[in-house]
């Protein structure tokens, strides 16, 4: 079975938009690693990270503006 670790030590994590300003509900993304998007709850930033396909990100991220719900 081949290694499935990630580096992640280069990545540019920023918040999500949908994060609120108080500090919690925050999710991380570092979209500037080619061919994947890690995620990750910002109040465990040494915890895991979940990874995905960078064309899956996309498409999840795109079905969520496409649902018509407000910003929180």
């Amino acid at each position: 079975m081949a290694n499935s670790h990630v580096d992640l030590s280069t990545a540019a994590w920023r918040k999500s938009s949908y994060s609120n300003g108080d500090g919690g509900d925050c999710v991380e993304v570092a979209d500037d690693l080619p061919g994947i998007v890690p995620v990750r709850d910002s109040k465990d930033p040494h915890g895991p990270a979940v990874v995905f396909p960078a064309a899956a990100w996309s498409t999840f991220v795109t079905a969520v503006k496409n649902t018509g719900l407000p910003e929180a």
